[in-house]
C-alpha cells in the first residue's frame, strides 16, 4: 500500500512538472486573431524550440475535441506560430487549450474563441460589439529616454477585459521601436516580443479576436515614411506577431486588408508603406497612393454594409493642418472626400489613432452622407493636446486627455442598425456616449 501511495505521489508530481515545464517555454499568448464561418487563426510565442498546437471544442461538449496544425517555433520566426482552427461552424463559441511539446499549458484564465454566425437569408444580423485603441507603449528602462517613463495606467488592459467585446481592433502604435530597434531585424523582433509579453496582455489576447493595423511608431521611427531603410522588414515582423486575414492588397505590400464582422465592415488602411515624407514638396504628396486610394473607393461602393468603418492611423477629418493630420496632405484628403461624395457612399466612419487624445469629428455636406471621424488614442503612452485645437468639426464635448479606449457596440434589426459608441478611461469609468443611426449616416 505504501508503495502504491508513493508511485502515485511521484506519478501525479511528474506530471505536475511537466505541465509547469512546458509553460516555462511559454513567451506570450495564446492570442486569438481573426474569425470567420468555417476557419479562425490562433498565434502563440515560445521562448525556445517547440512544438505548438491548440486543441479546440465547443463550449458544452468537451468529449469532441479538434485539433489545429502542429508548428514548430523557431529562432528565425521569433519563435511565432500561426495555428489555423479550420473544424469549426459558424456561430458556435469553443474552448481551447495550448499544447507546448505535446503537454498541456495551465493558464489562470479561461480560453475560447468563437466563428462568426450564418444570419444572412434567416434573420437579422447579431448584435456584437468591439474595442478600439491606440497608442500602446510598453516601457524597456535599458532602452527609454531618461526621466520619467512614458508608459503608465496599464490597468486600461485590466478595465478593457472588463468590459468584454467580441472582437478588438489595434489602430497603430501598437509598440513602440525605439532607437536601438530601428536599424535591424533584431531590434524590431526584440521590441515586438517585449511589447507582447506584457503579463496585463495576456488574458486579452487569449479570448477576445484581435485585428491590427499600423502607424509610425510599429513602422519604424517617429513620422516615418516610404523612405524607411528596415520597413520590409517591418511588414514581416507585423506579419509574425499578428493574424489577420491578408496583408497588403492587388499582390503589392503592406498591410492593407478588408474584414467583416456580422453586417459591417471594416477598410483597414496602410498609412506607411507608401507615404511620401512629410516635408517633401516636389511630386506627388501622399500618404495612401493612387492604388490604395482606388481599392478603398471601391470597395466602399461595393459594400451594403450600414456602417462602413475605415481604419486608419492618423487623423482624417481634423481640419487642422498640424502634426500627422491628413490635413496636411490636404490634396489627397480632398480627393477622397470628393469620391465619397460623387459614389454618395453612406455609412462611412472613420476610425483613428496616433494623436494621444481622444475626440470624434463630424463633416456635413448639404445634401450628402454625414461623415464621423472618431480618434481614440492613447492606451498607455504619453498625453497629448489640451482641447485648444481649432478642430473645425469636434463633437462639443468629445475630447479626452487620459489614457482611455473605445468600446463600439451594433444592435437593432437589419434595417435599422445602430452604433453606441462608449469612451472609456483607464479604470473603467466611462468618459462620454453617442449613439448614431445608420440612417443618419445616409
Amino acid at each position: 500500500m505504501k508503495r502504491f501511495l508513493l508511485v502515485l505521489i511521484l506519478t501525479l508530481a511528474a506530471g505536475i512538472f511537466s505541465l509547469s515545464a512546458q509553460g516555462q517555454y511559454l513567451q506570450s499568448g495564446p492570442m486569438v486573431g481573426y474569425s470567420e464561418m468555417m476557419e479562425v487563426m490562433l498565434w502563440v510565442q515560445t521562448n525556445a524550440p517547440a512544438t505548438v498546437k491548440i486543441e479546440y471544442w465547443e463550449q458544452g461538449n468537451s468529449r469532441t475535441r479538434f485539433a489545429t496544425n502542429e508548428v514548430r517555433t523557431q529562432k528565425s520566426d521569433a519563435f511565432t506560430a500561426h495555428l489555423l482552427a479550420d473544424a469549426v461552424q459558424p456561430g458556435k463559441t469553443y474552448d481551447y487549450r495550448l499544447l507546448i511539446n505535446g503537454k498541456a499549458v495551465q493558464l489562470p484564465y479561461p480560453l475560447s474563441f468563437q466563428s462568426q454566425k450564418l444570419w444572412q437569408w434567416r434573420e437579422d444580423p447579431p448584435a456584437f460589439s468591439f474595442l478600439i485603441g491606440s497608442c500602446f507603449y510598453v516601457n524597456d528602462p535599458p532602452y527609454d529616454r531618461p526621466g520619467t517613463p512614458y508608459g503608465s495606467d496599464f490597468e486600461v488592459l485590466d478595465a478593457m477585459y472588463d468590459a468584454g467585446g467580441d472582437f478588438m481592433v489595434w489602430m497603430g502604435d501598437n509598440i513602440y521601436l525605439r532607437e536601438a530597434d530601428w536599424n535591424t531585424r533584431t531590434g524590431i523582433l526584440y521590441r515586438y516580443t517585449h511589447t507582447r509579453s506584457h503579463p496585463k496582455l495576456q488574458r486579452l489576447l487569449a479570448n477576445m479576436h484581435h485585428y491590427a493595423s499600423w502607424d509610425d511608431h510599429d513602422f519604424g521611427p517617429n513620422n516615418s515614411d516610404r523612405s524607411f531603410r528596415e520597413k520590409n522588414t517591418a511588414l514581416e515582423a507585423f506579419q509574425l506577431f499578428w493574424a489577420n486575414p491578408e496583408y497588403g492588397i492587388n499582390n503589392q505590400p503592406g498591410v492593407t486588408f478588408r474584414f467583416e464582422w456580422a453586417d459591417v465592415e471594416f477598410f483597414m488602411l496602410d498609412n506607411r508603406y507608401y507615404r511620401s515624407p512629410n516635408y517633401r514638396e516636389s511630386g506627388e504628396r501622399e500618404i495612401l497612393g493612387d492604388e490604395q486610394i482606388e481599392w478603398l473607393i471601391d470597395a466602399l461602393v461595393n459594400s451594403y454594409a450600414p456602417f462602413k468603418f475605415v481604419v486608419v492611423g492618423g487623423q482624417f477629418l481634423n481640419t487642422v493642418a498640424n502634426y500627422e493630420n491628413h490635413a496636411t496632405y490636404a490634396a489627397e484628403r480632398e480627393r477622397i472626400l470628393n469620391a465619397l461624395a460623387q459614389e454618395r457612399i453612406p455609412g462611412v466612419i472613420f476610425l483613428t489613432g496616433d494623436r494621444h487624445h481622444t475626440e470624434l469629428s463630424k463633416l456635413q455636406r448639404r445634401g450628402l452622407p454625414t461623415l464621423y471621424d472618431l480618434t481614440i488614442s492613447p492606451l498607455t503612452a504619453g498625453l497629448g493636446g489640451r482641447g485648444d485645437e481649432m478642430n473645425e468639426l469636434r463633437v462639443d464635448s468629445t475630447f479626452v486627455r487620459t489614457h482611455n479606449f473605445g468600446k463600439l457596440s451594433v444592435s437593432g434589426p437589419r434595417t435599422a442598425r445602430v452604433l453606441d459608441i462608449q469612451v472609456i478611461d483607464y479604470q473603467g469609468n466611462e468618459m462620454w456616449k453617442r449613439t448614431i443611426t445608420a440612417a443618419e449616416l445616409r
